[in-house]
């Protein structure tokens, strides 16, 4: 739901919007948009005020207590592929089931293992199944706590390793104690490109839901066995431009997947703590991804089976 003491992405100039998308994925460091904003928003002081505002807010947008009862919840660490170390994730479930679960692969934005994301994974844990959300940033230290710092983090990693971390996440999930070995994945941002790696690469994943991230190889594509759930914003030159030979690929392959594309929406809209937040276009995301890992992750029940 929209929260009615904070701005949304209308409010203000679409230029500023284009620099906060460039701000965001690192193509202008924060003095970068401060200077660039001062001319559209009177002088440096406003535009300080309008990165404030345009800054996540985590506790204004938390959906799930980290303390909620009906929930499990803890940090868990894995083994890093070809001896890297350590990788670690927040991993939440129901606190009581009947029965084994499906499980889904949670991927993070550009900064790490935020309050968002936690909180992401908790709303997926109350739906009824395990969630896992890596930490990129672990092997550095981990989610900083302060963005700025995270996304400088973020461009120190080295990618082809935490790709490998991912994967192994993946496997570490397939048989994680209360699962029933259906695993799904749902990423965003840069968690939507890894999302599309993972399809390629995982022939066991069901369902994957990349919101707004990056295409894969196109000659990767005829290795997806998974139904896509395809999330882009309709204001996102940078990732769009990628959709068109990615959707011809995925024809090609006869892989299964749904566009969705809600008019009107910026990069990031799912992401409620800042103001390109859109939250009709989220909820319908949100209820289309769970319907997919509902369909795809769950045991179909017999014909003419209609109990609980």
């Amino acid at each position: 739901m929209k929260h009615p003491s904070r701005p949304t992405a209308s409010d203000f100039d679409p230029a500023v919007m284009r620099l906060f998308d460039q701000y965001v994925h690192g193509d202008i460091d924060r003095r970068g948009f401060l200077r660039a904003t001062a001319r559209l928003a009177s002088g440096a002081a406003g535009a300080a005020g309008l990165l404030a505002m345009l800054s996540p807010q985590f506790a204004a947008a938390q959906q799930v207590a980290p303390d909620d009862k009906r929930l499990s919840t803890r940090y868990l660490e894995f083994d890093s592929p070809r001896g890297y170390g350590k990788a670690r994730g927040y991993l939440a479930r129901p606190a009581a089931a009947n029965g084994p679960l499906p499980v889904v692969l949670v991927v993070h934005e550009n900064r790490g293992l935020n309050p968002h994301i936690e909180d992401i994974a908790r709303r997926l844990a109350l739906e009824g199944f395990i969630a896992f959300a890596p930490d990129a940033l672990f092997p550095l230290g981990g989610y900083p706590g302060d963005e700025d710092a995270a996304r400088a983090l973020f461009t120190q990693l080295d990618q082809a390793k935490t790709r490998e971390d991912f994967l192994a996440a993946s496997a570490l999930l397939r048989g994680i104690e209360g699962g029933n070995g259906k695993l799904g994945v749902v990423g965003f941002c840069y968690g939507g490109a890894i999302a599309n790696f993972l399809a390629t690469r995982l022939p066991h994943l069901e369902a994957a839901a990349p919101f707004y991230g990056g295409a894969p190889d196109p000659a990767d594509v005829a290795n997806i066995k998974a139904e896509l759930l395809v999330v882009l914003a309709a204001n996102d030159d940078r990732v769009n431009a990628s959709w068109p030979a990615y959707e011809q690929a995925l024809k090609a392959a006869g892989v299964r997947y749904t566009l969705l594309q809600p008019a009107g929406t910026q990069h990031g809209f799912n992401n409620d703590t800042t103001p390109r937040y859109d939250a009709t276009a989220a909820a319908e995301a949100w209820k289309q991804t769970l319907a997919l890992f509902n369909r795809a992750l769950r045991p179909r029940r017999p014909a003419g089976d209609n109990g609980p």
